[in-house]
């Protein structure tokens, strides 16, 4: 009978190619407890996992809630600076591009927030707040106008 060998650099290579993302990034605190349980289910009786080792999975997982709880604060502290931002410049004439990447210049009417993006409404268009490439001063004169690209 013949066997023949198994490739591990080339399934590895196929594996690592199909998943271009981080395969751990959608992992949440639970998933992690329910590992550390699962492990604890299956340990070897004749070699348990050690009170430190158990000590050091709880610690990480408590780093990793403390750091999602963190990024959650830090994005909305964003957010508010933005809308801060944005409500600085009601009644000011800016210059920028909208969402499809047409050029638009004119007064800002108000600010809304759409997917969490301080948006300029000025006229009928929606400026986010990032796409601003110009303040014009006081009195520019310029009116709201929408150039395609």
């Amino acid at each position: 009978m013949s066997t023949s060998p198994v490739n591990s650099t080339t399934s590895a290579a196929s594996a690592t190619s199909s998943t271009a993302q981080d395969p751990f990034s959608s992992l949440g605190v639970q998933d992690f407890i329910n590992m550390l349980v699962s492990e604890l289910q299956n340990q070897d009786p004749m070699n348990p996992i050690s009170n430190g080792e158990i000590l050091q999975e709880t610690s990480q997982i408590g780093a990793i809630e403390s750091q999602d709880k963190l990024n959650t604060t830090l994005n909305s502290v964003l957010l508010g600076q933005n809308v801060t931002t944005a409500n600085s410049l009601i009644n000011q004439t800016i210059v920028g591009t909208d969402a499809s990447g047409n050029s638009v210049t004119g007064q800002v009417n108000s600010v809304s927030i759409a997917n969490g993006t301080a948006t300029l409404n000025v006229g009928t268009s929606q400026v986010p707040l990032g796409n601003v490439t110009e303040i014009l001063p006081a009195g520019s004169g310029q009116t709201t106008s929408n150039t395609g690209s």
